[in-house]
């Protein structure tokens, strides 16, 4: 590997994009910022990226966007030669009930949450092949995995990660590149503090652990996938839920 580590977060402006970055930040690792529609908030993880001693850049494209997700690899590329670190982590929620979903509601979720983790992968493998070294982790969720009423496009997006990841494991495993998920549960961010109090108590019911967890809780997981130490394991989920769901 170069002298510098240089790492891509997507959708690392707030909440578990933000304590992954900032946990990955280090004086040899440089941190692209992504970001699609909130430059102050980027700027903030930036900041706190180099608090901890390393380089940052706050990046914005949209990763639905295939010719803006070609154009920021490409910049990426230019200017570093190497990306070692992709951890695709952007995704939005736009929830409803089937029988009242609109099209486009589907559409946007799976175009951000899945497609978007599609087309950062595929603009980071040749380089990573090439440099035959890579740590790609993708944010799936628990509810890929059990389901939730009111989310089928999320949970399908979200689900669709998981066989995501395995397949390309598969594919690339051979030339040092890993591919892994981590899959938290109910995480405090700002989207969950939106969730209704008496929603949020049901939701600590089921929760083993009886408390919520952190970006913090996730973020070490991905640190850990995207470290060195890591090399040999490819294709899993890791499950980061208090007990939420075990399997």
């Amino acid at each position: 590997m170069g002298e510098q580590r240089i790492v891509v977060v997507t959708g690392a402006s707030r909440g578990i994009g933000r304590a992954i970055a900032v946990e990955l930040a280090g004086p040899e690792t440089h941190i692209v910022v992504n970001y699609n529609s909130s430059p102050e908030a980027a700027k903030q993880t930036a900041g706190l990226v180099e608090s901890r001693g390393g380089t940052s850049v706050a990046m914005q494209f949209s990763v639905a966007d295939p010719d803006a997700v070609k154009a920021a690899f490409k910049q990426i590329m230019d200017a570093h030669g190497r990306i070692d670190v992709l951890v695709n982590n952007a995704g939005i929620a736009k929830d409803n009930l089937l029988a009242l979903m609109r099209p486009t509601e589907w559409d946007d979720v799976m175009d951000t949450n899945l497609k978007g983790a599609f087309l950062c992968s595929q603009a980071v493998i040749k380089p990573m092949m090439r440099q035959r070294y890579g740590r790609i982790v993708n944010v799936t969720s628990v509810v890929g995995v059990i389901g939730n009423a009111g989310q089928c496009n999320y949970s399908a997006a979200k689900a669709g990660i998981i066989g995501f990841t395995r397949s390309v494991a598969r594919e690339i495993i051979s030339r040092n590149i890993t591919v892994n998920a981590v899959a938290p549960g109910f995480i405090e961010t700002d989207m969950t503090l939106a969730i209704p109090q008496k929603s949020r108590e049901a939701l600590l019911a089921q929760i083993p652990a009886a408390r919520y967890g952190s970006p913090e809780d996730v973020a070490a997981a991905v640190a850990f996938l995207a470290s060195d130490a890591a090399g040999y394991i490819t294709g899993q989920v890791i499950h980061i839920n208090g007990g939420m769901f075990m399997g």
